[in-house]
């Protein structure tokens, strides 16, 4: 027995004396000592403070059954023994806290439990490094406020969604930093799908939200923010065509934001401070690291608002899996514009892009149907009626690469004599005029009264005002047919008319001269 045992017996004799000695009336003994318990003392170490009320009545009930020994402090069971091994696992705990601010006590059990096969329970770890200034605070990091939960009662009810900005990565010789773009589900806490990216956007979104689809089908409600991304209109019209309901957080109310919040702080706390702390890594080993976490670490660990992993609680609580087709799904993203094929180039425009039809959609209003997240290489066109024409790849305009065109054309190793049938039929035409002619001669005055060109009349002519040699031979097969039909819809065509149609077109095309034709022939 030490003097520092009979001190504090004398202390707790002392201060207990009114009620020790009977000294205060049996119905006054609970307000003397709640009165005394908001009293600040000096205890025998020299410390001051109040004892609660407990405390109290507990040295009571003790002196009346030990007496004077039972107010003596009460001796450790390991005293007088080494407790070096405690010691080094707490100097080990603090010594991984001060390495890494943001690692948390279960990240460091984990170490703990490794090296020494024991863990510190989390009271006595937080004691001992607030004692040892080896806190957030202490460290100079700010700890953010966790927002309030919110959940529903079964899975695949509501999953919310948000992106964070993740740890800094390897790419390209340049170390640039990541995004992660993580689902949960609302009831379970179970990460439906989480990936880090290098940008946060639409396409990220859609991205994300495909994965998760396709493992674990569509829910009845997506929880997300008022960032600009979540309003997209191809979200709306995701959800729309699936019957998800889109919620979006209304300004100043966090819930259930806080629940997302909650699992990107425990990624950030578990998961992104051991990557930091580490080597930097690749997008690709990032991920990698990111999904063994999950599946042996996050999922697996009991959850402290809903007792239960959240994988064994995803599991349990299912209730229904609606399935999506994957194909309808990323069709839902695509976008349709409608378009009118150019009459000269015969190609469509997407996004200062253009993408070549074939030549028998030269001048029809089409539907392009394309990929906005994707390198736009190819667009498929659909008439007006919603019926599939073709796939239409990209190509430089500039460089004069038209796919169709080129194949259409003859090369210069087999180059043959412009064989078609409607030149065949020309040709029958005009050999009867010759013979009408030869018969019964012309009506000259006719002729110089009206000065209507024939269609070959109207081609030769137009091909000599285009510099073509050899007339209407030198005409392309695309453009006799084009001429045809502006001559039967425009029998009324003479010499004067063309050749002031030339002299307005700005520009020596087929096209910008019919245009003026067409003009001058109604006014």
């Amino acid at each position: 027995m030490s003097y520092a045992d009979d001190d504090w017996a004398v202390f707790w004799c002392s201060l207990l004396a009114p009620i020790l000695l009977e000294e205060v009336e049996p119905g006054e003994r609970n307000r003397f000592l709640q009165n005394l318990s908001q009293q600040e003392v000096t205890l025998p170490n020299g410390r001051r403070k109040r004892i609660s009320l407990s405390t109290l009545r507990r040295k009571v009930r003790r002196f009346r059954q030990q007496k004077i020994a039972g107010l003596r402090r009460k001796q450790r069971g390991d005293r007088g023994q080494p407790r070096k091994r405690r010691q080094a696992m707490l100097q080990r705990a603090i010594e991984l806290k001060k390495e890494q601010p943001r690692r948390s006590p279960h990240v460091i059990n984990e170490f703990l439990k490794q090296e020494f096969g024991r863990t510190i329970p989390k009271s006595t770890m937080n004691w001992h490094l607030r004692r040892a200034g080896a806190t957030r605070r202490k460290l100079g990091v700010s700890d953010e406020k966790i927002r309030c939960r919110w959940t529903r009662d079964h899975s695949n009810a509501l999953w919310v969604g948000d992106f964070s900005q993740g740890p800094c990565v390897f790419h390209a010789n340049q170390v640039i930093k990541s995004h992660l773009s993580i689902w949960i589900d609302c009831y379970s806490r179970y990460v439906v799908e989480g990936r880090y990216y290098f940008r946060e956007n639409l396409d990220i979104l859609i991205d994300s939200l495909l994965r998760a689809w396709a493992s674990h089908g569509v829910p009845r409600e997506i929880y997300v923010d008022n960032a600009k991304v979540y309003h997209s209109r191809a979200l709306k019209l995701a959800c729309a065509q699936l019957n998800i309901q889109l919620l979006h957080r209304p300004p100043r109310d966090p819930s259930p934001g806080g629940v997302i919040e909650r699992v990107i702080q425990t990624t950030q706390q578990q998961f992104e401070s051991e990557i930091q702390a580490s080597h930097t890594v690749t997008l690709d080993k990032l991920n990698r690291y990111f999904q063994a976490w999950l599946h042996a670490s996050y999922h697996q660990t009991e959850h402290s608002s809903t007792g239960q992993a959240p994988r064994q609680r995803f599991h349990q609580q299912t209730r229904f899996r609606r399935s999506v087709n994957m194909s309808e799904a990323l069709e839902l993203f695509r976008c349709r514009e409608k378009r009118k094929v150019d009459d000269e180039f015969c190609d469509v425009r997407i996004n200062n892009r253009f993408f070549a039809a074939e030549l028998e959609y030269r001048g029809d209003q089409v539907l392009v149907s394309y990929d906005p997240f994707s390198n736009l290489e190819e667009v498929r066109l659909y008439s007006l009626e919603e019926q599939f024409l073709q796939v239409a790849p990209r190509y430089q305009r500039e460089r004069g690469t038209h796919p169709f065109v080129s194949t259409a054309k003859p090369t210069a190793s087999n180059q043959t004599p412009l064989d078609h049938e409607y030149l065949k039929l020309l040709e029958a035409r005009h050999q009867e005029q010759l013979r009408a002619e030869a018969q019964h001669g012309i009506d000259y005055h006719r002729a110089q009264t009206n000065h209507l060109l024939t269609l070959a009349q109207f081609l030769g002519a137009f091909a000599k005002l285009l510099g073509r040699k050899g007339g209407a031979s030198g005409l392309s097969t695309h453009e006799l047919e084009l001429l045809g039909r502006v001559h039967r819809n425009q029998p009324r065509i003479t010499t004067p008319l063309l050749e002031q149609a030339f002299q307005r077109a700005e520009h020596k095309t087929i096209p910008v001269i019919v245009f003026h034709l067409q003009n001058l022939l109604s006014s």
